[in-house]
């Protein structure tokens, strides 16, 4: 919309002339992102004197992307998101925050961020629990966006053909090993190594290597080929050495102010393509600070 002023105003004068349906704060809204020029100029100032014969223009609101619109709503309800097609949402879980709600039915999970983060897109949009982390466990977690990526991908976990890969920073000089355990959980959700199979215990098979060693501290790579609760804290626990900050597990230290365990990259078939798809997540680099390669 252009108009040639036919006396000296100042500008937010014009505006209303312009616009008189507008109010004062939608007018210097306008000015503020940049949708005002005078004789092609853009100019901020409600005072600005314009005078007579120049033309003044309201530029149309700019057009924001796809991709812009879904950083600024990730922002808006306080989520990482790594990656999002029409099927699959993939964000990074932040240390501290529940996966999914318990029994207590908690408000703030990462799961109702996610939620309300679809929902933002489309009124009736929804994202399905596929898998968990812990809720001291930082890193990358996947949630599906209809109810054939929910099916296609619990199918791949439950099959174990999901590759799950972790760093863990532990306490001590520790080596390469894999551990192969039933768990068992007692009523206060504490996990323990079973001597036996047991109708309730779980088996759990992890496998860690050494990324960096010091001299009282480990940064282990940890794959797991089962998504048990705690199952890398209890594993690394029985070989000696327990996550950095983990003391439900036996931990002395906690240099970082929490549990030092990070879910590092995903592996699995996207459940439309078909397609191998790989999504990585960066650990603290701090927790590498006084370690040395191998």
């Amino acid at each position: 919309m252009k108009k040639t002023v036919e006396k000296d105003l100042d500008l937010l004068e014009v505006l209303k002339i312009m616009q008189p349906n507008s109010s004062t704060n939608v007018l210097r809204k306008m000015l503020t992102n940049q949708r005002i020029s005078v004789d092609e100029v853009i100019i901020h100032r409600a005072k600005h004197l314009v005078l007579k014969g120049q033309i003044v223009e309201i530029l149309p609101k700019p057009k924001i992307s796809l991709e812009e619109a879904r950083e600024t709503s990730a922002k808006t309800h306080n989520i990482d998101v790594l990656f999002e097609d029409d099927s699959i949402l993939v964000v990074d879980k932040p240390a501290g925050l529940l996966s999914v709600a318990t029994d207590r039915l908690e408000q703030d999970t990462l799961h109702n961020r996610c939620v309300e983060y679809c929902r933002s897109e489309k009124r009736n949009g929804w994202c399905f629990i596929v898998h968990r982390l812990d809720k001291a466990t930082s890193g990358i977690m996947i949630f599906a966006k209809t109810e054939s990526a929910k099916r296609d991908l619990q199918e791949q976990f439950a099959e174990r053909q999901v590759h799950r890969h972790y760093v863990a920073l532990v306490e001590g000089n520790a080596q390469s090993g894999q551990a192969d355990h039933h768990l068992v959980e007692d009523k206060n959700l504490r996990v323990f190594v079973s001597e036996k199979k047991t109708k309730t215990s779980k088996r759990a098979i992890t496998t860690w290597a050494i990324i960096a060693l010091g001299e009282n501290q480990t940064l282990l790579y940890v794959v797991i080929e089962t998504g048990r609760r705690h199952q890398i804290r209890v594993a690394l626990a029985e070989s000696g050495t327990p996550v950095v900050g983990d003391k439900m597990h036996g931990a002395t230290t906690n240099l970082h102010g929490r549990i030092c365990l990070h879910a590092v990259a995903l592996e699995f078939l996207h459940p439309v393509t078909d397609e191998p798809v790989r999504f990585e997540s960066e650990f603290n680099p701090a927790w590498r600070h006084g370690l040395k390669n191998p």
